[in-house]
């Protein structure tokens, strides 16, 4: 498989936007300059053409200031090679701040169709690979706070590596980089509740995998980004992402479970926008998908989902849609076909059950659940969890001066439980 060719960290920016079309960002950047104050800017989609060329010219001030707004990144770390060059006069220190951004701060700019030197030998690519399977698997047994600065640090040496190395090792490193960032960013989101700092974390991700050529990992990195506009209730923007994880999943042979997890990511999304009937169609697409299967094996790093996992994803659907008995068997039964390793995950099934009890009006069997939950979540941490034992917590406001709740309050405002969640 060759190499894509081209401005690769501009398109990368551009599809995480939303942006499926190279018409789609002219049209945004000459709409965000007028919104900007940036009279008579028009950007066209040739314009945009040559940006995402293999050497995009250095665009013009007021179309720097459009992209860098528009993108949230800088112009470097948009694939821009800067006029100045490797060699040449750097800019004063400040403006070279400003200039460069996050992602360079990280080492990720690495300027397009420039040859370097190899300084690093072909074990680098399998003992960095290494310690990202490490990370990969740590996360189900470690505290979040503790393992991401780790992952992060990680995710830094390899961007010092990827410009020392040429292919197929710098491949190797770019793909369990993007592996590393998305760790990293599935942390912020799902374990830290920083939805803008994994969105962030996600575009490095995609911007890795454009480097490995991985339209695989890249579908799930774009998959985990609708999460975050779903979980906001912008059904629009989630469908855009999950239009354009979909896209990338159909360039190379895709397993079952895969194609059966971009359904329940969808699924969420639709849920947490409010249309439960369109997620129970796709958790049952998914269901479907399973069922048939196919031979193409799964990647090693998607290790966050299973049949398990989507009857969990349908029980919330179930339970939010208001079919309570069917909520609470299909719950039953996720719990029960969960695995060593899923603990993080059925602390949501706890959560759920309980929610399904409260809503049956049967306090004590809520309490039993949420205290489950509590006991699984002392052990493991998880902050979607804890969000759930909330809810239920709300939900059971009407049986608060039941003894069976009052003890659920002392232990979810005990000294440890309150530290943790507040710190979050």
């Amino acid at each position: 498989m060759t190499r894509p060719t081209g401005n690769i960290r501009l398109k990368a920016a551009r599809v995480a936007a939303g942006f499926n079309s190279q018409q789609d960002l002219a049209d945004a950047l000459t709409e965000h300059a007028k919104r900007m104050g940036i009279r008579g800017l028009s950007i066209g989609v040739r314009q945009v053409r040559r940006w995402e060329s293999e050497n995009p010219p250095w665009p013009q001030p007021d179309c720097q200031r459009v992209l860098v707004h528009l993108l949230g990144q800088s112009l470097e770390a948009l694939g821009f090679p800067p006029p100045w060059g490797s060699d040449g006069p750097k800019p004063d220190p400040v403006r070279r701040t400003l200039i460069t951004g996050g992602a360079a701060a990280l080492g990720l700019v690495v300027t397009p169709g420039r040859s370097v030197a190899s300084s690093q030998p072909a074990t680098a690519g399998t003992d960095f690979e290494a310690v990202t399977k490490s990370h990969r698997r740590l996360y189900w047994s470690v505290a979040p706070a503790k393992l991401h600065p780790a992952v992060m640090a990680h995710a830094t040496l390899g961007c010092v590596l990827l410009p020392e190395t040429t292919d197929p090792t710098r491949r190797v490193i770019a793909a369990a980089l993007a592996e590393t960032y998305l760790l990293a960013g599935r942390i912020e989101f799902f374990d830290l509740r920083e939805p803008s700092a994994a969105h962030e974390t996600l575009l490095l991700a995609l911007q890795a995998a454009g480097e490995a050529d991985d339209a695989m990992l890249g579908s799930a990195i774009i998959a985990h980004m609708a999460f975050i506009p779903g979980w906001a209730g912008d059904r629009d923007a989630a469908l855009e992402r999950m239009i354009a994880a979909r896209t990338y999943a159909r360039r190379v042979p895709t397993s079952a479970e895969f194609l059966a997890w971009l359904d329940a990511v969808e699924a969420e999304c639709e849920t947490r926008c409010g249309d439960t009937r369109t997620a129970l169609h796709l958790i049952g697409h998914a269901e479907g998908v399973l069922k048939d299967g196919d031979e193409n094996p799964s990647p090693d790093w998607m290790d966050w989902f299973s049949p398990a996992r989507l009857a969990a994803f349908k029980g919330n659907t179930q339970l939010l849609a208001g079919h309570l008995p069917q909520a609470r068997e299909t719950l039953l039964e996720a719990l029960d076909t969960m695995m060593l390793g899923e603990e993080k995950q059925r602390t949501v099934v706890y959560g759920d059950l309980a929610a399904v009890e409260a809503a049956s009006g049967n306090p004590d069997e809520a309490c039993a659940y949420a205290g489950q939950a509590l006991d699984q979540l002392a052990v493991t941490w998880y902050a979607t969890g804890m969000d759930r034992v909330r809810e239920v917590r709300r939900a059971l406001t009407p049986h608060q001066h039941e003894r069976c709740v009052r003890d659920l309050d002392d232990r979810l405002y005990d000294w440890s439980t309150t530290v943790s969640a507040l710190s979050r």
